[in-house]
C-alpha cells in the first residue's frame, strides 16, 4: 500500500498495539523481509534407483544448514528464521522431487536484512549446485523498520494519561490467575523485560514493581529510547511516509507470552474488550488534538522531514511483487 502511494497525502496516522500494559510503543522495531526458496529435482526408487534422484529435501537441508551457520557472521541483532513448508512427501522410500522453505530475515535497518537476504539467496544456490537441483525464490513481503515520531507520542501519552487504565474485576483477576499459572519464570521475565525496554530506567523500576502483577493497573512512565524492540511491523513504512504515534493497552495478564495460546486464549475475553476499548479513546482523543491544533500537526510532520533529510526511505518491496495467496 506504501508503494503504490496510498499513504502519500496522509497528514499523521495513529495507532495501537494489545500489550500488558498501557503506555507508549516508543521503539524502534526491526525491519523485515520473507522470501520463499521452492527447490525441483528428480524423484526416484530411494532404495532401488537413488543415484537417479535429486532430492530437492536434500537442498532445502543444505541450505538450512548453511543459513544456521551464517548466523555466526551477522549483525547481533539480527535474525534469520526459517519454516520447511514443503517436504515433498510423506514417503521416505521414494527421493523428493519437491520441497520448499519459508525465511523471514529481520534486522534493526532494511539494509542489513537486504544484506542478509543476498547472502541466504547465495546459499539457495550452492544448495541447488550441491544436488543437483533448481531453486527459484519467491519474495513475499518486507516491512521497513518502526520510526517513532516524539512530537506525536507526547500529545498520545496525554491521552493515555488521562483515560488512565480499565478496572478490573475480580472475575478478571481470577481468569488473570488461572492463566499465569501456566506460565512459567522465564515467560514473565520475558514479558517484564519487554515493560522495562519501552520508557528508560523508569521503565525497569514500574516493571519490576510489577513482577507479581496480575492485570496492570497504572500508566507505564513513557520515555523516547534508542532501544529496538526484537519484532516488525508494517506500521513501520507508514511512519516513513507520515508521522505516526502508537500506544500499548493492557489486553491480557502480564507475562503472557505473545503469539501462544495464552494470549490467544485472552482475545475474545473482557480484559481484551477493555483494552481495546481504552486504545480506541486514545485514538480519537490524539486525533481531536491533532485537528484542533495545526501547529502540533506541522511540528509532527517537520520532525519526520528531518529524519527524512539524512535517510530517504525507499520501498523495500520490488516493484514487480504483488501479494501472494494466503496458504
Amino acid at each position: 500500500m506504501v508503494r503504490e502511494g496510498l499513504f502519500d497525502d496522509v497528514d499523521a496516522a495513529l495507532t495501537w498495539h494489545p500489550e500488558a500494559w498501557a503506555g507508549m510503543f516508543s521503539t524502534r522495531t526491526l525491519a523485515n523481509i520473507q522470501a520463499a526458496w521452492r527447490f525441483t529435482g528428480t524423484a526416484a526408487h530411494a532404495a532401488n534407483s537413488p543415484h537417479l534422484g535429486r532430492s530437492a529435501l536434500d537442498a532445502v537441508t543444505l541450505m538450512t544448514t548453511g543459513s544456521n551457520f551464517l548466523n555466526e557472521h551477522i549483525i547481533e541483532k539480527a535474525r534469520v528464521h526459517y519454516a520447511i513448508t514443503d517436504t515433498g512427501g510423506v514417503s521416505p522410500n521414494v527421493v523428493q522431487a519437491q520441497a520448499e522453505v519459508l525465511y523471514l530475515i529481520r534486522a534493526p535497518e532494511m539494509a542489513d536484512a537486504e544484506q542478509i537476504f543476498a547472502r541466504i539467496e547465495k546459499i539457495a544456490q550452492g544448495a541447488a549446485l550441491m544436488t543437483e537441483t533448481q531453486v527459484s525464490c519467491r519474495f513475499e513481503k518486507a516491512c521497513s523498520s518502526y520510526l517513532p515520531n516524539r512530537t506525536l507520542e507526547a500529545v498520545m501519552y496525554q491521552a493515555v494519561c488521562h483515560y488512565g487504565t480499565p478496572a478490573w474485576s475480580d472475575e478478571e483477576r481470577a481468569f488473570a490467575a488461572a492463566i499465569r499459572a501456566t506460565l512459567s519464570a522465564n515467560d514473565i521475565n520475558n514479558s517484564l523485560k519487554n515493560i522495562a525496554g519501552t520508557s528508560g530506567e523508569e521503565g525497569k523500576t514500574f516493571a519490576r514493581r510489577h513482577r507479581d502483577t496480575l492485570l496492570i493497573d497504572e500508566v507505564a512512565p513513557w520515555a523516547a529510547t534508542d532501544n529496538v524492540l526484537a519484532g516488525s511491523t508494517d506500521v513501520g513504512d507508514v511512519s516513513w511516509k507520515a508521522p505516526v504515534a502508537q500506544c500499548f493497552s493492557p489486553c491480557f495478564a502480564v507475562g503472557t507470552p505473545l503469539h501462544s495460546w495464552q494470549l490467544v486464549s485472552q482475545g475474545r475475553t473482557s480484559i481484551a474488550h477493555k483494552g481495546m476499548l481504552l486504545a480506541g479513546k486514545v485514538l480519537a482523543a490524539t486525533a481531536i488534538r491533532l485537528f484542533s491544533d495545526s501547529a502540533l500537526l506541522e511540528a509532527s510532520q517537520q520532525e519526520l522531514r528531518q529524519v527524512l533529510a539524512e535517510r530517504p526511505y525507499r520501498c523495500p518491496i520490488p516493484a514487480e511483487v504483488s501479494p501472494s495467496v494466503l496458504r
